[in-house]
């Protein structure tokens, strides 16, 4: 016999004290039957009133939206976005708490992320319990920072460009998003129609001019004549291959960084927060100290930037390799670090291609994977390798917190951890933490 499909909660409202953040951009509160909520526009401490977004009886938790506060937070502001709140856009989750609370929720996700998943305390990860904000981001409540520089709109079914709803493919159309960057919204990509589109990403370059537009057609949509408010390159993703390619204007952008210029191509990975690219170089270089003649690492390098920094500061008789799996990333590092005899850049997935060059130590690794994190697997064989220091750049807590107790079993000890408030009015955080060997820390 089949079992009979449970009653969805959907629409059902409860009236619930509001308790800890937790991972994701809500906090935790439970009903009177002790089922767990995951509620978004609140804050700790708060009394609201939740109404359920997904789940159904007997769940192990239930996903919510605060419709009505009943009490409060001191922390708590009117939103400034009129697209922030339930059942509108997804991409801010802390519009409604002055920046100051932000930073003080995502500093409480990082330190329970790291006792739970790595049995650290912010002591112990060498960590005073703060998340800094970017240079020119610290703003009075109710004032938003303009930071995004690549902007990824949803297309509705009318042609009109938007951001998605939470956890939905339903498309909130908009006049203006705050957080987008001054050369993201100068482009003017909310006042024109987009038909036969379903997606325009919009990037604007930090340190050069360069506006790029990435457009994804419908299945047998024809490309709509892109006349924008400012000059700007336009390229198309392929709908059978994925691939991307150049309807007109450079197929790149120059970004600038750490005192270089990187080319972008395709619309491939660089940083989105205009400072995030020297605040995390600078924060990798003070942590690992490079010397002349260092060996080094940049694994997931990407485009080369922190390969470069390395090759910069290592000198003539250092040695840098970096291991990227995109291709166009790649033909990129080797574009932008053309110039140093002494770097070379491997194509691969990391737990691949490492195993594969033969190196079997190095001075120096940094590591920047994807939201995934690096695994058992890789931290295992970078354990191996003997290094001085290791720079883990994490874009994800949870993930970083996993591999922080592989590299412990590894025979390496958290030096000191720094965090940075680059994804602002968002849940996201961006960590760097600096290993050393056990042995040399006890």
């Amino acid at each position: 016999m089949q079992a009979e499909p449970r009653k969805s909660l959907v629409g059902q409202e409860y009236e619930v004290e509001v308790g800890p953040v937790a991972h994701g951009g809500h906090c935790i509160a439970r009903t009177a039957e002790g089922q767990v909520l995951f509620v978004r526009h609140t804050l700790p401490g708060e009394r609201v009133v939740a109404r359920v977004t997904e789940g159904e009886e007997g769940a192990r938790f239930l996903r919510a939206d605060a419709v009505t506060v009943l009490e409060a937070s001191k922390d708590r502001i009117d939103a400034p976005c009129p697209y922030a709140g339930p059942g509108l856009c997804g991409g801010c989750d802390w519009q409604h708490a002055k920046p100051g609370a932000q930073r003080r929720l995502k500093a409480d996700v990082i330190a329970e992320q790291l006792q739970r998943l790595a049995g650290l305390t912010p002591e112990e990860a060498g960590w005073d319990g703060t998340v800094l904000p970017a240079e020119g981001d610290k703003l009075p409540a109710g004032e938003v920072p303009a930071w995004r520089t690549r902007v990824s709109y949803a297309v509705d079914p009318s042609g009109r460009a938007g951001l998605r709803r939470h956890r939905s493919h339903e498309v909130e159309p908009i006049e203006h998003c705050m957080i987008a960057a001054p050369g993201v919204s100068e482009l003017g990509i909310e006042r024109r129609q987009w038909p036969g589109m379903d997606s325009v990403e919009a990037i604007a370059a930090t340190g050069s001019q360069d506006r790029q537009v990435v457009l994804t057609p419908k299945p047998g949509a024809r490309l709509p004549l892109v006349e924008l408010d400012r000059p700007v390159s336009v390229l198309r993703v392929d709908e059978r291959s994925g691939g991307v390619h150049r309807v007109h204007g450079r197929p790149f952008v120059r970004e600038r960084a750490d005192g270089r210029t990187h080319r972008v191509g395709a619309g491939g990975f660089w940083q989105v927060h205009p400072k995030a690219a020297d605040t995390l170089v600078a924060a990798v270089m003070q942590g690992l100290l490079p010397r002349k003649g260092d060996t080094a690492l940049d694994l997931y390098c990407g485009v080369g930037l922190f390969a470069g920094a390395l090759a910069d500061r290592v000198g003539e008789k250092g040695a840098v390799l970096g291991i990227e799996s995109g291709k166009r990333a790649v033909e990129d590092a080797r574009h932008n670090l053309a110039e140093f005899d002494r770097v070379r850049i491997e194509m691969g997935k990391v737990e691949a291609a490492l195993p594969r060059t033969g190196i079997t130590e190095a001075d120096l690794i940094v590591l920047d994977p994807p939201r995934a994190g690096a695994g058992r697997k890789t931290v295992e064989h970078l354990s191996s390798l003997g290094a001085r220091r290791i720079a883990y750049v994490a874009c994800d807590p949870a993930a970083l917190a996993r591999d922080l107790a592989y590299f412990r079993e590894g025979g390496y000890r958290v030096r000191s951890l720094r965090a940075f408030d680059l994804f602002p009015m968002t849940h996201h955080v961006e960590c760097v933490a600096i290993l050393e060997p056990a042995a040399k820390g006890a």
